[in-house]
């Protein structure tokens, strides 16, 4: 989180921290790294290896169920589990189909029952059928469209729920005219993200650009796939069996290794090529470089984990995990800038001014290779691949491939950029803060119109059947039939029966007369003879993402508490649960914690720093420098991602923030 601070502050000197002489550990540690750097290499090639090993044998045990800690929707959903089990599963999917010439007829009936059955059949899936008795309401009006309820075991990973949608689609059945569809984000079929090649490939780039060294190039990209592959990758699938750790968790891990990696281990190798451009020793270099620039990784390490690790406050293991997780990565990537780069540096310190034109050539075209990947376009990726692998076969018999690329001549520091850049900062500083400032607050303008909550199938590409299953529901039940809401009412053993019903068909009326519903279903009693508990569906007239909906909720909680107390019986609980519900009682959860986790990390944070620095003023600028960029970037977040700008360029379909986020 403050790594850009921190560095700015800690390139030249080092950091004095009371209580033991930290110059001498981290020279220490330099030296035996430098002295041993096969043996660094070969421990950590060890431990990436067996890590990932470990965690293939094992399998990953991701968990991505997101419940909000006593909630009314928890409490809905745990009635609704005890006297109707199964019949409004938080966590599941749908079989939708269409057939213009009915969804009853009798080819269709008996071609979508031996489906269900065989669905049924998978292990952790239970169906509820459109011609079934309580899969009346599953049949569009038109009769054309319908859908079976998918209900899954909600100890299922996504993994495992992903791959029971893959079977699932293998069992549909093929019939003139009928159009079957899956929906459900459980059962999607998950790919995983190829984005942060795009990342590298740009750093590719950047780094040869800046340095004019492939060698030095290699060094931070390497670190950083280090990091990532040992701690991002092989650590988080280890933790997913010790703790709850969303299936995202390591894509999230990765785009922050891959940044922090490549930052920390940059800031190291450009500090050792200072030195080594002075004539100092090269592993007299590599220790001052370890006492100056790496003593700032670990500052700068040290207070990102803490500030992943503040997650863990919010109180939900699914936003623990994620925290965890991401610091695993971190942590692992500081101890690799620390440990594997000088190791590596010791190995190449006479190469590393020297660059090749193979290696410029073939580094340009793995970019390409890479690029393509990322964009998904194979046909780049091979071709650049390919011509890399050309260059460097042909190399050993074309001499001119061998040759050294003439060095670019260092310009003075006065001459850079850079340096003018400063320079005009410093000669108005109070000018350029007051800019500075105002753009960023500019920027947060729009964070004051943040709206919380998830993402659903709506915003799947056009294309998938997940998205197709979502818009067919649209289609033949209304939006709103894609978050359906269920008013779970019990009644206590004092409670008399008739009083009950009649309450249950009060707040039945109450639903139906409300302006943002639609339709709702007809009270159903867990036991006709002696009823303990009913279950009505109610149908929004809006869709699951609408605010319309979300004032929806409210409003009939608000209007069904104001009838229960002044029902005849007290001992009656209704509570309205549903995916939406409960999707508004998470991010209210969140939103009551978040003031407590950023409190909390910005204390300790601006401690830490305040304790390497022996300063209140510059860790009182980092933190408020952090507030600053934070909430300009939430800024931007809500203007491209909730209010849909540059959607044409981006492909981002507007919808509320992510409560995690």
């Amino acid at each position: 989180m403050f790594t850009g601070q921190v560095q700015l502050n800690l390139s030249t000197s080092p950091i004095p921290l009371a209580g033991f002489s930290e110059a001498a550990m981290y020279r220490s540690l330099a030296r035996w790294c430098t002295h041993r750097p096969w043996h660094v290499v070969g421990l950590w090639l060890a431990l990436m290896i067996g890590v990932n090993v470990a965690g293939g044998v094992v399998g990953a045990a991701f968990d991505s169920a997101f419940s909000s800690p006593e909630s009314e929707s928890s409490r809905g959903f745990e009635t609704i589990e005890r006297y109707f089990p199964g019949a409004a599963s938080e966590y599941g999917g749908s079989i939708v189909f269409e057939n213009p010439g009915g969804v009853r007829s009798p080819e269709v009936v008996d071609a979508m029952n031996k489906m269900f059955s065989a669905a049924d059949a998978i292990d952790g899936v239970s169906i509820v059928s459109p011609f079934d008795e309580f899969g009346a309401q599953q049949v569009a009006p038109n009769n054309n469209i319908a859908f079976a309820r998918v209900n899954l075991d909600p100890a299922l990973d996504s993994t495992e729920t992903a791959a029971i949608g893959a079977e699932i689609t293998k069992l549909i059945p093929t019939i003139d005219g009928l159009r079957v569809e899956i929906g459900g984000t459980a059962l999607a079929p998950f790919s995983t993200p190829k984005t942060e090649l795009i990342g590298v490939a740009f750093a590719i780039v950047v780094l040869i650009v800046a340095f004019g060294s492939v060698l030095a190039m290699g060094l931070p990209i390497g670190i950083a796939l280090a990091g990532v592959a040992t701690g991002g990758i092989g650590v988080v699938t280890l933790l997913t069996h010790v703790m709850t750790v969303p299936d995202f968790a390591p894509f999230l891990g990765i785009m922050i290794g891959l940044g922090i990696g490549i930052d920390y281990a940059l800031f190291i190798v450009t500090r050792y090529r200072e030195l080594a451009k002075r004539g100092v020793d090269h592993l007299e270099a590599i220790e001052e470089s370890m006492d100056t620039a790496g003593r700032a990784v670990v500052v700068a390490g040290i207070t990102v984990v803490v500030s992943l690790l503040g997650m863990l406050l919010i109180g939900m293991a699914f936003i623990s995990g994620l925290g965890v997780a991401a610091a695993a990565t971190v942590a692992v990537t500081v101890v690799a800038s620390i440990t594997l780069l000088p190791a590596l540096l010791a190995l190449v310190h006479t190469r590393l001014e020297t660059t090749r034109w193979r290696g410029l050539i073939i580094a340009a075209f793995v970019a390409i290779a890479l690029l393509g990947v990322g964009l998904g376009i194979p046909a780049i990726g091979a071709a650049g691949a390919g011509i890399a692998a050309a260059v460097l076969l042909a190399s050993f018999a074309v001499k001119p491939l061998r040759e050294i690329v003439p060095a670019r001549r260092d310009r003075p520091i006065r001459e850079t950029a850079a340096y003018r850049w400063s320079r005009q900062i410093q000669a108005r500083p109070t000018m350029w803060a007051v800019i500075g400032a105002g753009l960023l607050i500019a920027l947060t303008v729009p964070a004051f119109a943040l709206r919380m909550g998830f993402s659903d199938e709506s915003n799947r590409p056009k294309e998938s059947t997940t998205r197709q299953a979502y818009d067919l529901i649209a289609d033949g039940f209304g939006k709103g039939s894609n978050g359906p809401l269920a008013l779970a009412v019990e009644a206590g053993q004092s409670a008399d029966r008739a009083s009950v019903a009649a309450t249950v068909d009060r707040l039945a009326d109450i639903a139906r007369k409300d302006p943002g519903v639609a339709r709702v279903a007809p009270p159903f009693p867990d036991d006709p003879a002696s009823p303990a508990a009913y279950l009505l569906q109610i149908i929004p007239t809006s869709g699951p993402q609408d605010e319309e909906t979300a004032q929806t909720v409210e409003r009939l909680r608000s209007s069904f508490a104001s009838v229960l107390p002044a029902t005849p019986s007290s001992d009656v609980t209704a509570q309205l649960t549903g995916a939406v519900p409960a999707n508004i009682d998470i991010s209210n959860f969140l939103a009551r914690r978040i003031v407590i986790f950023v409190g909390v990390v910005l204390a300790v944070s601006f401690l830490l720093l305040a304790i390497a620095f022996r300063s209140l003023l510059v860790p009182l600028k980092a933190v408020i420098m952090n507030m600053l960029s934070i909430s300009a970037a939430y800024g931007v977040i809500v203007a491209i991602f909730q209010w849909g700008w540059l959607g044409g360029l981006t492909g981002i379909e507007p919808a509320p923030i992510e409560p995690f986020i």
